[in-house]
């Protein structure tokens, strides 16, 4: 909720008659104070009230309170760094009245970067940190986007407070952004001398319309302020705060702009992983040198074998001492991981590490003390296990965050398509242009005007004003070919200006523009949970108890067969007895099933998935609709604006007298002129369009005198001196114009051919008719097709008439049509489908279709333009063209496909390995799984489950269709 509209009722008197006190709340009037009001029961008279406030006024935090005995409401202003909501409202029911009527809270939301995870089960247990916070709506946590989006009570706690849970779960987390970061600008400060200076810049800033917050840094000298665009901007900021300053004490001010952590935070990630695997070389590498390798030359390593003090040998000093650092101090990690882990009752990836490398390095350990002791005894450790272990499995981690570093490149390509700079123009009073700056793109305010010359990006969105030029938006919209710009075309910012020079006036900036909104989008995409991923999240909870029982049994069905001796003495390798030979396999199970793969593979495949499908133009809203979409069976579509254009034009026109076509169509566009009807505007660029067809040079239209509308009918009016009606025949009907046989049979011949019959008369003469159609998209019939093809039904649902909508069926190969519908009419229809069993995607422009697009199990809005961010839809469809329909079901199959291919390999390796490792093929064929081969078999498979997933930016589009129409439109023939 908006924290303006929620205080705007905190204005309004709380007692209504003359001496009612008025409750005014100054935003931000004292740093850190927030103002509540709620409703007290129970209160009767003025004593109550003084109670009240006496006993609130001694608490600490509580600036100010007021209270209502006629409307029982209390207003409190209190600072939330000392006392909060809930205590204030149990130190009012502690004085016996009761509190109710909470009003709705200032709901915020924030997205914080978690370092640390490493499965499911470490993302469900940082959500349930949150949702244990007081004030924490909602909290999802994406593991391979690494991020969580929280909404909490902002009365009840902040970031700092989310943060510091996720530190107690035992993972580090930073503040990625706010809810309110859109239209949020920072900027550095220099010339500051005094804390009086910080206060007068406050003060200047705080009274520009349009300032909502000023935060200032006083010890790094920065100031953050939120704005709001409509009313102001960064320069408005920093000449605000220039004009504050006063000689000798002028302020100059810069714009701080922070560097992507996203992408800085990912190569530190990658680097930090690089450094640990290769310090872990150093002391691994000789371990298994010392263990696996110089033992098999016997002249070279016969030195290890040398007795230092009773059976204690030089091999098992120089093991233990290498080993050690790895163990201790590369391994930590899995140390802190398996405490917090723990701590939270849960068990992760670093239980199964840590318990299998200290099984093997402290077993390794009673073997060395009991050499030391006994001149008799001989045993074989382990150190190489766990040194090796813990190497191979750094080596999987480094890996696997270089691959998951390119899952989100088409994010990255996105966020990164905007210029840093552009050319400001300044005018005089004339519309001169007087000066031209090279700005910062951050300091572009709405209603700016910017050049942007050829092979320039578009920095945000406008209108071109000037110029003509061809520009490809094939990054944003996926489509290839450049769109012709001219004046009172709309831009997108990230688009490219490929040859002529283009005057734009800005409309949007900041988190407004599209290329923010579809960030924005695919960023909520990725961190939304597919419902498959419950499979992975309900296995993982219980896979790791499993393993752990799984590998204790594992060591007891060969340590007291072997102490039996069930199986034969010679299948214990030498140097080794059945408790060490058990020890192994037990640690190699633990290590090979360990779970990450499996909840990497959902999140990795969505994430490039909903990138890939953001390139090609695909917006879709979570894991929840691409996988819906695989399931759709029937898809229905709306047909104005869908199936059509949506812009009606005039393709024929008949004169029934003498008149010249030209004349005729002169007078019947004077007369449509200043209607705003869409047919009258085709009417009228139908006779612009014959002004060029003959060469004249004004496009000027005559406008009639005395027009008038009649609704549902038309309109009429003089032009020159003659009388003109152009409506339908309900018109010519209530003015007794009658109409001859071929008035009526060209009518006859319109409508069946789905075209609305325009008639014009003249001086009570009917003189001719327009025949008007709202064009079928080119590519409707063939997408219709190539549905069929897939096994989906295709059906048109319309408020249009039956005639029109039969005719417009047939040209696209629809069979089933429902026409006259109104749009609660179209949601039932989608209801009645649904409740055959199957699932029904819905087509249609995202605003009279949006009960509709609510109501199907796939809402897809088209024609969204700019405004990516409809609501009801589950997939917007950028490009308006009806061939992304296909695209989205088939990118929704694809990526489900991957998903369970995914799953093969997670799976897979357990399913195998975990067998082998327990020893199942041993007693044949002598084949075991050393714990070190099976760290790496583990990491392989979490590197095969992200290569899988990656292998979706291979996408292509299953249906392409080349847009063959003109800058201007569709051919009118006369």
């Amino acid at each position: 909720m908006d924290k303006n509209e929620g205080d705007d009722f905190l204005k309004e008197p709380l007692l209504q008659h003359s001496d009612s006190v008025t409750v005014t709340v100054y935003q931000d009037e004292v740093k850190k104070t927030r103002t509540i009001m709620f409703k007290i029961g129970n209160v009767k008279c003025a004593s109550c009230v003084t109670s009240i406030e006496s006993a609130l006024g001694m608490v600490n935090g509580i600036r100010s309170i007021m209270v209502s005995v006629l409307q029982g409401q209390a207003v409190i202003k209190y600072a939330p760094d000392l006392i909060n909501v809930k205590l204030i409202k149990e130190a009012i029911e502690n004085l016996g009245f009761q509190v109710f009527e909470f009003p709705e809270r200032d709901v915020a939301v924030c997205r914080l970067r978690v370092k640390g995870m490493t499965c499911t089960s470490c993302s469900e247990s940082i959500e349930n940190a949150l949702l244990m916070v007081d004030g924490v709506k909602t909290a999802v946590v994406g593991l391979s986007l690494e991020e969580a989006k929280i909404h909490f009570d902002t009365t009840l706690t902040d970031s700092d407070e989310l943060i510091q849970a996720i530190g107690d779960a035992g993972f580090e987390a930073d503040l990625i952004t706010t809810g309110n970061d859109g239209n949020k600008v920072h900027l550095c400060l220099e010339g500051i001398t005094s804390n009086e200076d910080l206060t007068i810049i406050r003060s200047s800033l705080e009274s520009v319309q349009g300032v909502n917050h000023v935060d200032m840094d006083t010890e790094a000298n920065k100031v953050t302020i939120l704005y709001d665009s409509e009313f102001t901007g960064p320069r408005s900021l920093i000449q605000c705060i220039q004009e504050a300053g006063q000689q000798p004490n002028f302020y100059h001010v810069s714009l701080y702009v922070s560097p992507s952590r996203r992408e800085a935070e990912s190569q530190h990630e990658i680097l930090g992983y690089r450094n640990v695997f290769l310090w872990s070389c150093l002391f691994s590498v000789p371990v298994f040198i010392f263990s696996m390798v110089l033992p098999m030359v016997p002249p070279y390593g016969n030195w290890l074998s040398h007795k230092l003090y009773n059976m204690l040998t030089v091999g098992m000093i120089l093991r233990w001492i290498l080993c050690t650092p790895v163990q201790f101090i590369v391994g930590r990690r899995f140390y802190v991981g398996s405490f917090y882990a723990l701590k939270r009752r849960s068990a992760n990836m670093d239980v199964l590490v840590a318990l299998g490398t200290n099984a093997a390095y402290f077993y390794s350990l009673y073997i060395l003390i009991k050499a030391l002791c006994s001149n008799s005894f001989e045993g074989q450790d382990f150190f190489e296990t766990s040194a090796m272990l813990i190497t191979f499995i750094l080596l999987g981690k480094y890996l696997e965050v270089v691959a998951k570093g390119k899952t989100s490149d088409a994010l990255a390509k996105l966020t990164d398509l905007a210029p840093d700079t552009a050319f400001l123009l300044s005018f005089d009073g004339d519309g001169n242009i007087i000066s031209e700056n090279e700005i910062s793109t951050s300091l572009i305010q709405k209603n700016d005007v910017i050049k942007i010359v050829p092979g320039a990006k578009v920095p945000v969105d406008g209108i071109v004003i000037k110029g003509q030029s061809h520009v490809n938006e094939s990054m944003i919209t996926g489509e290839a070919r450049p769109m012709a710009k001219r004046p009172g075309d709309k831009v997108t910012g990230g688009a490219v200006n490929e040859n002529g020079c283009l005057l734009v006036k800005v409309t949007h900036v900041g988190s407004e523009t599209a290329l923010s909104q579809i960030v924005q989008l695919v960023e909520a995409a990725q961190l939304n949970r597919a419902p498959v991923q419950k499979l992975a999240d309900r296995v993982s909870r219980v896979f790791v108890p499993v393993v752990v029982v799984a590998a204790v049994l594992t060591w007891l069905c060969w340590f007291i067969p072997g102490e039996a001796a069930v199986y034969p003495k010679d299948w214990i390798p030498n140097a080794m007895d059945s408790f060490e030979l058990a020890l192994q396999f037990g640690i190699s199970v633990l290590v090979v099933a360990c779970p990450c793969a499996l909840g990497l593979a959902t999140p990795t495949a969505v994430m490039v998935a909903t990138g890939k499908g953001a390139s090609q133009g695909v917006l879709i809203k979570g894991g929840s609709a691409l996988e819906k979409a695989h399931k759709v069976k029937i898809v229905v579509f709306d047909k104005t604006g869908t199936l059509t254009v949506g812009k009606p034009v005039v393709v024929n026109t008949m004169v029934f007298s003498d008149m010249p076509i030209q004349e005729f169509c002169e007078i019947a566009a004077a007369a449509e002129v200043n209607s705003e009807h869409p047919i009258a505007k085709a009417v009228v660029l139908h006779a612009k369009k014959l002004h060029q067809q003959y060469g004249l040079n004004s496009e000027h239209i005559t406008e009639a005198e005395d027009f008038e509308v009649h609704p549902g009918s038309g309109v009429s009016g003089k032009v020159g001196d003659k009388m003109v009606f152009v409506g339908n025949k309900r018109l010519m009907a209530a003015r007794n114009i009658l109409l001859g046989t071929e008035v009526e049979d060209y009518m006859l011949e319109s409508e069946q051919l789905a075209r609305t019959c325009v008639l014009v008369a003249v001086d009570g003469r009917v003189a001719g008719a327009l025949a008007v159609t709202d064009p079928v998209k080119p590519e409707a019939e063939q997408v219709i097709s190539f549905l069929k093809s897939m096994n989906i039904t295709s059906i048109m649902v319309t408020g249009d008439n039956w005639a029109t909508a039969t005719a417009i069926a047939k040209e696209v190969g629809i069979v089933k049509v429902f026409a006259e519908t109104d749009p609660l009419g179209k949601a039932d229809k989608i209801k009645e489908l649904q409740l055959k069993g199957l699932a029904v995607a819905m087509v249609g422009d995202g605003i009279n279709d949006s009960p509709a697009l609510v109501a199907a199990d796939v809402g897809m809005a088209i024609g969204a333009g700019t405004d990516v961010a409809i609501e009801a839809a589950d997939i917007v469809l950028i490009k308006s063209n009806l061939e992304d329909v296909i695209t989205a079901i088939d990118l929704s199959r694809k990526t489900l496909a991957r998903i369970r291919l995914n799953y093969v390999w997670a799976l897979g390796y357990n399913v195998l390995g975990m067998p082998i490792a327990a020893g199942i093929l041993f007693p044949f064929t002598g084949i075991r799984l050393p714990p070190w081969l099976a760290g790496a078999c583990m990491a392989a498979s979490s590197i095969s489950v992200v290569c899988s997933s990656l292998l979706l930016q291979s996408y292509k589009k299953p249906l392409h269709i080349e847009d063959t129409r003109g800058p201007v439109g569709y051919s009118n023939s006369v």
